[in-house]
């Protein structure tokens, strides 16, 4: 699966810059469950959850992950996010080991509001089988089962 990145540079007005890195939308596999899964290399994956998920869901203000190192299970329940709305399980969408969490999400889970498809993703994993990947649904699919727009 290739994975189409556009990378923009921005210069700011303190001479420092910053590379904003877009993810294609189309790229991303998702799980009935609202969890977005993007391919990487070697076997490893990055998961969030969808723009759809993070609108139902409102303000996030809270987000627990699982630790690097924890063996998860496809639907098997391993996060928790919070908004001023509701509390909602996050489910391994795929099997595998937790490689990282995004830590920027844990002391910032606006993120996952302002970028859920980018800067809000919430941990990388190693996979135990590709192939579960194939179960999902593509971006395309995705939204016309929520109708929803993908920002």
């Amino acid at each position: 699966m290739l994975l189409f990145v556009i990378k923009n540079l921005i210069c700011r007005t303190d001479g420092g810059y910053e590379i904003i890195v877009t993810i294609q939308v189309g790229r991303l596999k998702y799980a009935k469950t609202h969890e977005w899964v993007r391919e990487e290399n070697a076997g490893t994956a990055i998961v969030g959850i969808s723009a759809h998920a993070q609108s139902l869901l409102g303000d996030v203000v809270f987000v627990e992950l699982p630790a690097p190192g924890t063996c998860v299970k496809r639907q098997e329940s391993i996060a928790v996010i919070e908004s001023v709305k509701a509390a909602s399980d996050v489910y391994a969408p795929v099997s595998g080991v937790i490689l990282k969490v995004n830590d920027d999400v844990v002391n910032s889970p606006e993120l996952i509001n302002e970028s859920p498809l980018e800067r809000g993703w919430l941990f990388s994993m190693q996979l135990d089988d590709a192939t579960e990947l194939d179960e999902l649904m593509d971006g395309e699919v995705y939204q016309d089962e929520h109708d929803s727009a993908f920002s």
